[in-house]
C-alpha cells in the first residue's frame, strides 16, 4: 500500500508530539497489511462518509480515503474526541 499525506495531515502530525513515533509503527503496518486486528480499520459514516479510520492509540486517530487500490491519502490525525464532535 502506497501513502500520501494532506497538508492538514502533515501539520495535526507535526503537532501530535509523542503520538508520531506510535502513529509511524502503525503506518508501516497498515502499509504491510492494512486490515491487521491491532489498527481496527474500520469505514466511517456522517462527515466523514467514505473514509476509514485507522487507531493510533486508545485515543488517537488517523482518518484516511483509498485512492484506488493501492493508495492512501491520510487527510487527519487526532484525538477520537476532536476528530468526531
Amino acid at each position: 500500500m502506497r501513502v500520501v499525506f494532506h497538508k492538514n495531515f502533515e501539520k495535526q502530525y507535526k503537532k501530535s508530539g509523542a503520538v508520531q513515533k506510535k502513529f509511524d509503527q502503525r503506518l508501516l503496518l497498515f502499509m504491510k497489511s492494512p486490515f491487521h486486528p491491532i489498527l481496527r480499520n474500520h469505514s466511517l459514516s456522517g462527515k466523514y462518509r467514505g473514509c476509514r479510520s485507522i487507531n493510533v492509540t486508545g485515543d488517537y486517530r488517523a482518518i484516511y480515503e483509498l485512492v484506488g487500490r493501492d493508495l492512501a491519502h491520510f487527510i487527519l490525525i487526532d484525538t477520537h474526541s476532536s476528530l468526531y464532535q
